[in-house]
């Protein structure tokens, strides 16, 4: 079963957590773990997609998405919302409203909840559900909020 790790802000900016995700994509890309980022295929998936590259004047974090010809040396990010990759990643990023059917199948999974109010409120039903699941979600504050 997976660690869960929720990160919470209180920011209500278009890209809080967006840009959480970015570090927290970032900091396991440099750990050597392989990563899905869990995403439909909608302006946020685009914008994250576009957030890798830029979020950060430091950093690169190669990304791609799963079934991409790139040969057979995959980028150690993956970015899907529907095509599962063919090995399991050690760590799922979910930026979906629901959990994503690979998450249990993973090391860990982490969440990303903002200070919009539906967006927390998927959050919270996520949170209940990984607990039905038998699981003890962490929740990590950023910024003094609450989940």
């Amino acid at each position: 079963m997976p660690q869960v790790d929720f990160y919470v802000t209180g920011a209500t900016a278009d890209d809080a957590r967006l840009l959480l995700a970015c570090r927290v994509t970032e900091k396991a890309y440099l750990a050597g773990m392989r990563v899905l980022v869990w995403c439909p295929p909608d302006e946020d998936r685009a914008r994250f997609d576009e957030l890798l590259w830029t979020f950060s004047d430091r950093s690169f974090v190669p990304h791609e998405a799963p079934g991409a010809p790139g040969g057979a040396d995959p980028a150690p990010v993956a970015l899907s919302g529907g095509i599962e990759p063919s090995e399991v990643p050690d760590i799922v990023v979910n930026l979906a409203a629901d959990i994503p059917p690979i998450a249990l199948r993973a090391a860990r999974v982490a969440e990303f909840i903002d200070g919009d109010a539906a967006r927390r409120a998927q959050g919270r039903a996520r949170f209940r559900q990984y607990r039905e699941q038998g699981l003890a979600p962490v929740t990590h504050q950023q910024g003094g909020a609450s989940l």
